[in-house]
């Protein structure tokens, strides 16, 4: 048996239909049908003939046609749209016959009076891309017809194609020959502003292209709500959806400085979705891909949008407080100055807490309503005097809850001040009116992992260690690259430790110390581990250790001062069993 070969051959591929064709059906259907048949008769069918083309099917409103050349083919379209602007001039918009025109060259199969194949479907999807009285054409078509005909070409970059594998690259066609000049980029707002770009549905499934819609207006959505960064409104990033963009391109067009992207791929019940923030430089900031079940795809989209936040909020802080570093803090408003010290408070340092506060100050003094940075300020003190850098305790706190309250007044939307007023009121011992303050801070901003993890801190100051243990993993799962990744995980094994699970908490804690070498408050909680553990040796390389970096550990002063606290039991019991002194 002989396979029959099928005839083909390289054509230049014209598809035509009517913009808007069924709503002009529906306010007046013969005459519409009159019209574009007069159109048609008058107009259309001629032109291509005359360029040497053959009609090779008519589609309800629209046709397609083949030609031998390029350039014919081209020049055809061109004369339908300037005939039909001239014979559209003295009629209504509602009742003008508009069409929009695709241009693809490739090859064809022969199939008696029909072609068919790729180079087919790439031209009907390149008509629908075409505005009404517009012609878009393939890259091909605009290289060899560049130069040859009195039209330009404003280049649409490449776009994805329903079911074609590859991008294409688009262009469309400026019929007064010269391309659309590009609108001068939009100013950069103060604070960092970002796009989302809308996620590729990679599924084979077109139903999952809600998911991928989902997840970006969530993720929208989500950074709105960081009060200090500027998102694009969803219409104007959805110009760009089924598009390879240019990273650059978008963040000049936008006026941004961060583009988040990605896509999501389902197989079966299993989904992943993937994320990654490039900066307007085309520069990789952040990626990640996040793999889950399909048990409930909403809870699931939830999930990974908090996770997608709360990962990219502390690397635009850090890569924004560098950016501020590089220049003289005369030169940086109050905005700048804020980033720059949340940079230097990450580092945990006695001189980089000292520095931020000094910026902090000055912001304030520059900016005295600027909520956000009386509640950082307050952070800065509060750790500061948390870890013994400040030496009047009473003082220190006092200040820091008279900075957060001042935030709370100036905003009550900012999570940052809840946070504090919260972290504030459960040093002092009063429980329940710091959750609220947690709970408030999170109901602001869910993807607020550094408020998930001191919410987790104040549930088990409380002695609800369960709930501890829960908030405190989300927080790691969150944002597993933090730059306060070892306050995460001492949270975390302290919840463990009040729970009396000891043997769960010890690697979490080692971690911690890993993370914060020069933090003596790290190294407690992990000799009262050890001291649970029976792990004398390694207790006591630890106290060493710990007596380096900070006043020497005795268990009646951590007694004293964790009174209020319902961990405070069995975190000196394990002190004790590590042989701190009393």
């Amino acid at each position: 048996m002989t396979e029959e070969r099928l005839e083909r051959r390289l054509s230049a591929i014209l598809a035509a239909d009517v913009a808007g064709y069924s709503r002009l059906m529906g306010v007046d259907e013969e005459g519409t049908h009159r019209r574009l048949t007069e159109h048609r008769r008058a107009l259309v069918d001629p032109a291509i003939a005359a360029h040497h083309g053959r009609i090779v099917k008519n589609i309800g409103d629209g046709l397609l046609a083949e030609f031998a050349s390029v350039v014919d083919a081209l020049r055809c379209a061109v004369e339908i749209q300037r005939g039909m602007a001239g014979r559209n001039a003295d009629l209504p918009a509602e009742r003008r016959i508009e069409f929009r025109i695709g241009l693809n060259v490739g090859d064809v199969i022969i199939e008696q009076d029909d072609i068919l194949g790729e180079g087919v479907n790439i031209a009907a999807r390149l008509q629908a891309l075409a505005q009404p009285g517009g012609i878009c054409v393939a890259a091909r078509v605009q290289e060899d017809a560049r130069g040859k005909l009195d039209i330009g070409f404003d280049d649409a970059g490449e776009v994805r194609l329903k079911n074609i594998a590859w991008p294409v690259r688009v262009y469309h066609v400026a019929l007064d020959g010269s391309p659309a000049e590009a609108p001068p980029a939009p100013a950069l707002p103060d604070q960092p502003a970002i796009v989302v770009l809308p996620f590729a549905n990679l599924s084979d499934h077109p139903n999952y292209a809600f998911v991928a819609d989902g997840v970006t207006e969530d993720l929208t959505t989500a950074l709105s709500r960081l009060r200090w960064l500027f998102v694009i409104a969803p219409n104007s990033a959805s110009v760009y959806k089924q598009k390879a963009v240019d990273t650059g391109k978008v963040a000049r067009e936008l006026g941004v400085g961060y583009i988040l992207e990605g896509s999501v791929r389902t197989a079966g019940q299993r989904i992943r979705i993937t994320a990654q923030l490039i900066d307007a430089e085309g520069k990789h900031v952040w990626a990640e891909k996040y793999d889950r079940d399909l048990n409930d795809i909403f809870a699931v989209q939830d999930e990974i949008v908090e996770c997608i936040v709360a990962a990219i909020e502390p690397q635009i802080y850090a890569r924004e407080g560098f950016r501020a570093a590089t220049r003289p803090p005369e030169s940086i408003g109050a905005w700048g100055r804020v980033v720059r010290a949340i940079d230097l408070i990450n580092r945990f340092g006695r001189k980089e807490n000292e520095k931020a506060q000094r910026l902090l100050r000055r912001a304030i003094e520059a900016d005295p309503d600027y909520a956000r940075a009386h509640a950082t300020l307050s952070w800065a003190i509060w750790w500061a005097t948390l870890y013994h850098y400040a030496e009047d305790r009473p003082a220190g706190f006092a200040e820091s809850a008279r900075h957060a309250e001042a935030a709370l007044r100036l905003d009550q939307n900012e999570p940052w001040a809840h946070m504090m007023v919260g972290l504030n009121l459960s040093t002092a011992g009063q429980h329940q009116r710091a959750l609220a303050e947690m709970e408030a801070a999170l109901q602001l901003n869910p993807s607020f992992a550094l408020g998930h993890t001191t919410y987790g801190w104040t549930l088990l100051r409380a002695g609800r260690f369960e709930a501890a243990v829960a908030e405190t993993a989300k927080a790691m799962r969150m944002s597993p690259m933090d730059s306060f990744a070892g306050l995460y995980t001492t949270t975390h094994g302290l919840a463990l430790l009040g729970m009396r699970r000891f043997a769960e908490a010890l690697p979490h804690l080692r971690a911690s110390v890993a993370a914060g070498a020069e933090f003596a408050g790290h190294y407690n909680v992990l000799i009262s581990c050890c001291g649970h553990l029976g792990l004398a040796d390694e207790a006591a390389e630890f106290i060493a250790r710990r007596n380096q970096v900070g006043p020497p550990l005795h268990a009646g002063i951590v007694r004293y001062n964790l009174r209020a606290f319902a961990h405070c039991d069995v975190f000196v019991e394990g002190l004790l069993k590590a042989g701190v002194p009393e």
